[in-house]
Formats: structure tokens, sequence, C-alpha cells
């Protein structure tokens, strides 16, 4: 299932650590005034709590990763992560591991050979998966506590394109994507508020032995009518795909067989 970038190029690498930074400690502001117990709807079945946990883990697992520039699968993702005792302590610790998460970013070479489980094999990928998990959390948690969200609409489209250019990988733990299939039809995700940039769309096939993500239109390839279309901001397409709002919602204008996007998200669940 090969896969092409929409954007040509992630984002510069400094860019990445940077808003990994600021997301970060935008997350631990927003846990830190609330109360740990509170249900997160985006995150069945977790509390604040828990998410609170889970971001701060997971950054210090991709961490450990970047350190280790580890060249074959992790075995085990056993790791000290000081935890404190109190829940509420929770929001601290993860503003606590942001000055070591910036400096293994800045000390690390950005192509540096190294496993990933997506399409990128080098360190910068995880700069970049990092950034976006993060990002969709702060959502999750702003959106648990009731505060309105922001995303800024250039981050949110190399978030699209992140997503979709490894989501044919993702089946190591989302299994429902290897068995996303299709007898060719296209489905377009295009950006409303960033006409003026390349890469405002991306283009997606259903094919008998899987799915791709399709070249850019103009650089070659015939572009085919595709049978379902979903516009919106880029803000809203990155929640879209990672399952924080629906199609059916007032910010997407849709047009075509909504059934195959049903098929869609059926299976790109992770």
């Amino acid at each position: 299932m090969a896969t092409t970038s929409q954007a040509g190029h992630p984002l510069p690498y400094d860019t990445y650590r940077q808003a990994i930074e600021r997301e970060t400690l935008r997350f631990a502001e927003v846990a830190r005034g609330a109360d740990p117990a509170t249900a997160v709807p985006s995150c069945p079945d977790w509390t604040l709590a828990e998410l609170t946990r889970h971001v701060g883990a997971l950054q210090r697992w991709f961490g450990t990763l970047l350190t280790r520039l580890v060249q074959e699968p992790p075995r085990s993702r056993d790791l000290e992560l000081g935890l404190p005792e109190r829940a509420r302590d929770y929001a601290d610790w993860v503003a606590s591991g942001v000055p070591a998460v910036g400096a293994v970013l800045r000390d690390t070479d950005p192509q540096a050979a190294m496993w990933a489980w997506g399409e990128d094999q080098h360190a910068r990928f995880w700069a970049r998966r990092m950034l976006f998990e993060t990002l969709v959390h702060r959502v999750d948690a702003e959106r648990a506590v009731g505060r309105e969200s922001d995303i800024d609409p250039a981050l949110a489209a190399d978030g699209v394109d992140e997503f979709l250019v490894n989501l044919p990988y993702a089946g190591l733990f989302a299994p429902d994507v290897t068995k996303l299939r299709g007898s060719g039809e296209t489905i377009v995700f295009r950006c409303a508020d960033l006409t003026d940039r390349t890469g405002e769309e991306w283009r997606v096939r259903l094919d008998p032995d899987g799915f791709r993500v399709l070249p850019p239109t103009g650089t070659g390839t015939a572009a085919a009518d595709p049978q379902v279309a979903v516009r919106g901001r880029a803000a809203d397409l990155l929640l879209l795909l990672y399952g924080r709002l629906s199609y059916q919602e007032s910010a997407f204008e849709v047009s075509g067989d909504a059934t195959v996007l049903d098929r869609w998200f059926a299976h790109t669940a992770f």
C-alpha cells in the first residue's frame, strides 16, 4: 500500500519541536485546572487523569526511542515514568517533561535512520507523530472541560497529511485498517481555508488489495472524478479523520456517495 505525501514535505523539524513544547504546555494548563475524574467523551472510558497520564507517558516513550535511535520494533514499553501518586499532580508532571522532550528533539538529527511504524523511517517521523498525538489530545481535554479549541490551519493541514500518509501502516495497532478495501473508489478531502497553497486536497483510492494515497493533481497523473468529496477547514478535517467530528456536521460540505465515507470511517479509527 504505497503512499505519497500530498503536501510534498513535512514542516521544518524545528517547527515540530516548538509546537510540541507549546501544545504540551497548553494541554497541561487545561488539565491543571480541572477535576482529574472528568470524563473525556472523545476518548471513551477515559478520565482526564488517564488522558493526562497517556500524554505524559507517550512523550517520554517517544523521547526514549529518539534517544536510542532504535533500529527495530521495541520488545517492551516498560519505562520509569516518575508518575506522581496523586492524579491532581499529573498535569504538573506532564509540564515538567517539556524541557527533556525539547532537549531530545534538539539533540537528535531529524534525518537519522531509525525504526518507525509509519512511512518515514527517520527520527523526524517521531517528532511529527508526537506533535499531532499531543495536539489532538489537547483538543480532547479542552472539549472535556467545555473549552473552545483552536488549531493553526497550517499545522492542521500537515496533520491531515501525516494521518493519511501513515494510515496504511497502522494495522500494527488498528487491525481494521488492513480490511479497508474497495473497487477503485476515490475519496477526496479538501481544505476550505488553504486555497493559496499546494497540497490543499488529498485523494485516497480504495482498491481490492487495500487503499493508497494518490499523488497530488498536477504531477502528471490524471485525476479521476471522486466517488465522494469532503470539504472543510483544515482543523475540522484533522478532527474528522481522528474521529472527533462527523462528516454529517455542518462544518463539512459533502458531495457524492456518502456510503463510501461510512466504509472509510468504519475501518480507520485509531
